[in-house]
């Protein structure tokens, strides 16, 4: 916890001495959430469950909007809310099934598979757009990221133990889940929204001029593999890494004091609990560099590769 907390105060699941309260300021989360969005609906039944138990075409914005509140919650929110959230979360998805659209078969949503799923995409595309940014985390940072996050996974109904807790671990998982994976017809409809999503008319010129632009570079960020899977092309790797770095900075030179009124406004509020000492910024993590990171220097291949940010052996 930040020196300048104030005595008492609930510093929630991570509290501004973590990795995941530093960085989930950032404004790239959000194109972040996007490549997220592309990732998940590679599993098919994951994406089936998606779309047969919401109105995903009508309502995509308030899913997306959803769950990056839920996200706030479990990274802002006091310990209490965290787990509420995470209670309703499990309460809901206890209830729903699917229908696997390659055998026919019922599913529940809550198959630890689709949520183990679900959440791996989900830290992978949030730790590889801040890395590929520009973010300047090293690669113990990074490991323990992924490890934090684990208490998420406990959130939505997952054993932590069975949750991948490093980098290592994490692209482990994919090596293994990658044969089941593929894009069918609920992948494409997910692809198509994210290109083109329904707005009102007069709101046309912005959707093409901002959502459009940032959707893309999400979809360029993806591995090489998911490109292929989806049959879609991308720019080259090291275009779509220059293109996400500039989107940074421009981003970051948004005042955070005013993206963090948009509502729900988790990170002022955790902010007046915590204290002012505990103001999100990445590039804090600096200073404690030194202590969590063993000697080397981090590489990257600039292609979205689940091995690349870690120090050579």
């Amino acid at each position: 916890m930040s020196e300048a907390a104030y005595e008492g105060a609930d510093p929630g699941l991570f509290g501004p001495g973590s990795v995941t309260w530093q960085c989930h300021g950032d404004p790239v989360m959000w194109i972040a959430g996007v490549r997220a969005l592309y990732l998940q609906a590679l599993h098919p039944r994951a994406v089936r469950g998606v779309m047969e138990n919401s109105d995903f075409h009508k309502d995509a914005w308030g899913r997306l909007l959803r769950t990056a509140d839920f996200v706030g919650t479990l990274t802002y929110g006091t310990t209490g809310a965290a787990e509420a959230a995470g209670a309703r979360v499990r309460a809901i998805h206890r209830k729903l099934s699917a229908t696997d659209p390659g055998t026919g078969e019922r599913f529940p949503v809550d198959d630890p598979e689709l949520l183990l799923w679900v959440h791996c995409a989900q830290i992978d595309s949030f730790l590889h757009v801040l890395l590929r940014s520009g973010v300047p985390l090293t690669p113990a940072q990074a490991d323990r990221y992924v490890d934090e996050n684990r208490v998420g996974a406990r959130l939505v109904g997952l054993d932590p133990a069975a949750v991948p807790a490093s980098t290592r671990e994490l692209a482990d998982y994919f090596t293994d889940i990658r044969p089941r994976l593929a894009a069918g017809a609920d992948a494409h409809a997910v692809d198509e929204f994210l290109r083109g999503p329904p707005v009102h008319p007069l709101l046309v010129p912005g959707r093409n001029l901002l959502w459009r632009p940032l959707a893309g570079l999400a979809y360029a960020t993806l591995p090489g593999w998911a490109h292929q899977l989806y049959g879609r092309p991308a720019p080259p790797p090291r275009t779509a890494t220059r293109r996400l770095r500039h989107t940074g900075r421009v981003l970051r030179s948004i005042p955070a004091g005013l993206r963090w009124k948009l509502p729900p406004g988790h990170i002022l509020k955790a902010m007046r609990r915590m204290g002012p000492g505990s103001r999100p910024s990445a590039y804090t993590l600096r200073t404690s560099a030194a202590i969590l990171d063993r000697l080397g220097r981090a590489r990257h291949d600039d292609g979205g590769g689940f091995k690349t940010w870690r120090s050579p052996d």
